[in-house]
C-alpha cells in the first residue's frame, strides 16, 4: 500500500461544529527529486588534504567576491552581469569552476531572499498579537480564538515597548527588501557568534579559526550528462579513482595529465551504490561537494543528482486495506493500525528517538525511528498516515507569552527532518505518503477515542488516541466514534459494540460467524450469532418458541 502522511485532521466538518477552521483536503504527497549520499575519503595523505586545502581556500576567496558582487547588484541583476562575473572567475580559476561558484552565489542570494520574506511574515504575525493583546483590559481572560489582555500593568508597558521595536525591525527588513538588500554570512552566522563566546562553547581561538577556514571553502562542482563520468571538474571513476581540476594559479600542484590532482583515497557508496555506480557509467551528470570535518579530522564527499518525478498513487488506492496512524512527538512516534473502515486494530507502536546531543546523533534517531516505522508498514502492505506539523509560527514567544518551556518542547521537534526523511526513504520502499490536515487530531482523538481504546491490559494514552484520529482522517472517515444505541436497545443486550462499518458494507446486518471456545459467563460460547434474527432467538414472548400460541375464549361462567 502507501504511508499516507497526515497534515489534516478530520473529524467533525466546519458547518457541524461553528467556528472551527476550514480542513484542507488529503492528498498524495509527491517524492524527492534528488538524490544525496555521503561517504569518507579515507587513506588521504599529508600531502592530498595540503592540496585540497589550497585549492579550496583560493575557490572560496573567489566564492566569496562573487557573492559579494551578486548581492550588490541586488535587483538589477541581469545576464550580461553574471556573463561579466562568470569571464572574471573563468580567468582566476576556470571555466567549470566559475559555473559552480556563480551558480551557488545565485542559490544563495535566493535562499536569503526565502529567509527575509519569512523573517518579515514572523514579524507581521509578533506585531498583531501584541497590538491586539495591548487592546484588550489588562487581565481579562482570551479565549480559543483570541488571546486575553496582559496579566499587569507592567507587562502591558514591556509590550508596548517591544511593540515599537518589532516594527522599527519591520520597517528596516521591508526596506531592505524593496531594494534587494540580503545579509549573507559565508561560513555561518551562527559560526561567526561563536567568535565572541569561545569559552562557553570550549573552543581555543585556533580550534575556532579552524572550523571557520573550513566553513568558507569552496570545494563543489556541478555535473553534465555526456561528459565522462558525469563531471569533469570532481570526477569519480566507477573503480574509486578520485581526481579535481586544478584551478590555473595552482596548476604546479597537479599529478595527472589535464591539470588534474588525482588523490590516494579511494571512494565508494555503500548507500545506494548501484545507482551512483550505473549514473557514472552511462555518463549522467553528478554534482560533487567536498567538506572537512576539523572536529573529526575528517574529510566527506557528497555526491547528488535530480531524478524523475515518480508518479504517485491515487489517494483511493492508498486507502485501500487499511493504514497506518502516526503521532508526531517531541520524543516517540506513536503509532496506530487501522483498518479500511477507521477500526483500530491491535495494540499501538511506539517509535522513540533521543533528540538530545549532537546534530549528527539527532538525525540518526530520526532515521532510525523512521526505518522501523516503514518496516513495519511494509510488512502488512499498510499505508501511513503521519502528521505534518510546521511550528514556524507557532514557536514566537508573542503567541505564547511566559511558556517557555512549551516554546521550548514545540522548538525541538523534528518536524521538518522528519517530514523530509519519510518521504525520502518511503518513496526509496515504493510506500507512498498522503498529506491530511493536522488540525483538531489531538483534541479529538483524546475526546472519541482516548477513553474507548483504553482496557484492564492496555493503557491509551493521548497520543495513541491522536494516532486513531489521524488515520481516520487519512481514510476519509469523521473522527468522533459511532454513536451507539442506549445498552438495552442493542441486539444481545448490553454486550454488542459499536459497529464501524460503512452502509454499503455487504452482509454489515447480517448474523455473526461462529466463534468457537469459551466466552464471559452472561454470553456463552456460539451464542450471539444470530443477533439478527429475532426468530431464531429463543426469547419469552417470541414465535421462537416453536409451539402454536393463541389466545383462549374466555369461560362463560364469567
Amino acid at each position: 500500500m502507501g504511508v499516507v502522511t497526515d497534515f489534516c485532521d478530520t473529524g467533525w466538518g466546519v458547518e457541524e461544529m461553528g467556528g472551527l477552521r476550514e480542513l484542507a483536503a488529503s492528498f498524495v504527497v509527491p517524492g524527492p527529486s534528488g538524490v544525496a549520499i555521503r561517504t569518507r575519503l579515507k587513506h588521504l595523505t599529508a600531502g592530498d588534504e595540503k592540496v585540497l586545502r589550497l585549492v579550496g581556500d583560493l575557490l572560496g576567496t573567489l566564492a566569496s567576491r562573487d557573492l559579494k558582487a551578486r548581492c550588490s547588484a541586488g535587483l538589477e541583476h541581469d545576464t550580461k552581469q553574471w556573463a561579466q562575473r562568470k569571464r572574471t572567475l573563468s580567468e582566476q580559476s576556470s571555466s567549470r569552476w566559475a559555473g559552480s561558484i556563480t551558480k551557488a552565489s545565485h542559490d544563495q542570494w535566493a535562499l536569503a531572499r526565502r529567509g527575509q520574506l519569512a523573517h518579515i511574515q514572523s514579524l507581521q504575525a509578533g506585531i498583531e498579537t501584541i497590538a491586539h493583546r495591548l487592546s484588550v483590559p489588562v487581565g481579562e481572560k482570551g479565549s480559543k480564538q483570541a488571546p486575553g489582555g496582559y496579566r499587569s500593568t507592567r507587562e502591558w508597558h514591556a509590550k508596548r515597548l517591544r511593540l515599537c521595536v518589532l516594527e522599527d525591525r519591520l520597517q528596516a527588513v521591508r526596506a531592505d527588501r524593496e531594494a534587494g538588500v540580503v545579509r549573507v554570512v559565508r561560513g555561518g552566522k551562527r559560526l561567526l557568534n561563536t567568535r565572541h563566546h569561545l569559552q562557553e562553547v570550549q573552543l581555543s581561538e585556533e580550534q575556532w579559526r579552524l572550523r571557520w577556514q573550513a566553513g568558507r571553502r569552496f570545494l563543489a562542482a556541478d555535473g553534465e550528462s555526456g561528459k565522462r563520468f558525469g563531471n569533469e571538474t570532481i570526477r569519480v571513476t566507477p573503480g574509486g579513482e578520485f581526481s579535481i581540476k586544478v584551478p590555473a594559479p595552482l596548476a604546479h600542484l597537479a599529478n595527472a595529465p589535464h591539470g588534474r590532482y588525482v588523490l590516494a583515497a579511494r571512494v565508494s557508496f555503500a548507500h545506494r551504490g548501484e545507482q551512483w555506480a550505473d549514473r557514472v557509467a552511462a555518463n549522467r551528470a553528478v554534482a560533487y561537494r567536498i567538506h572537512e570535518d576539523v572536529s573529526r579530522g575528517r574529510w566527506y564527499v557528497t555526491a547528488s543528482w535530480t531524478i524523475p518525478a515518480v508518479q504517485t498513487v491515487p489517494l483511493e488506492a492508498a486507502r485501500t486495506g487499511g493504514l497506518i496512524g502516526v503521532d508526531t512527538n517531541a520524543d516517540h512516534l506513536a503509532a496506530w493500525r487501522l483498518d479500511a473502515h477507521g477500526n483500530p486494530t491491535g495494540n499501538p507502536r511506539r517509535f522513540d528517538y533521543d533528540l538530545s546531543g549532537t546534530a549528527a546523533h539527532r538525525d540518526a534517531q530520526v532515521r532510525h525511528a523512521l526505518i522501523r516505522l516503514l518496516h513495519w508498514a511494509e510488512r502488512h502492505h499498510l499505508a501511513i498516515a503521519v502528521e505534518d506539523l510546521d511550528f514556524t509560527a507557532e514557536t514566537t514567544r508573542e503567541k505564547h507569552g511566559r511558556r517557555k518551556r512549551f516554546r521550548n518542547l514545540i522548538s525541538g521537534m523534528p518536524t521538518g527532518r522528519l517530514r523530509a526523511r519519510l518521504v525520502s526513504m518511503a518513496a526509496e520502499l515504493g510506500i507512498p505518503v498522503v498529506a491530511v490536515d493536522p488540525a483538531y487530531t489531538s483534541k479529538w482523538g483524546a475526546q472519541h477515542w482516548q477513553k474507548h481504546l483504553t482496557t484492564k491490559d492496555r493503557k491509551t494514552t493521548r497520543h495513541d488516541a491522536a494516532a486513531v484520529a489521524i488515520g481516520r482522517r487519512a481514510l476519509g472517515h469523521p473522527i468522533r466514534r459511532r454513536t451507539a444505541p442506549p445498552p438495552h436497545d442493542r441486539s444481545d443486550r448490553a454486550g454488542h459494540r459499536t459497529v464501524q462499518a460503512e452502509p454499503g458494507t455487504p452482509g454489515r446486518e447480517g448474523n455473526r460467524p461462529r466463534i468457537p471456545g469459551p466466552r464471559t459467563r452472561s454470553v456463552r460460547a456460539g451464542r450471539g450469532e444470530n443477533a439478527v434474527d429475532q426468530n431464531a432467538q429463543h426469547r419469552s414472548g417470541r414465535s421462537a418458541e416453536h409451539g402454536f400460541w393463541g389466545q383462549d375464549s374466555l369461560p362463560l361462567s364469567l
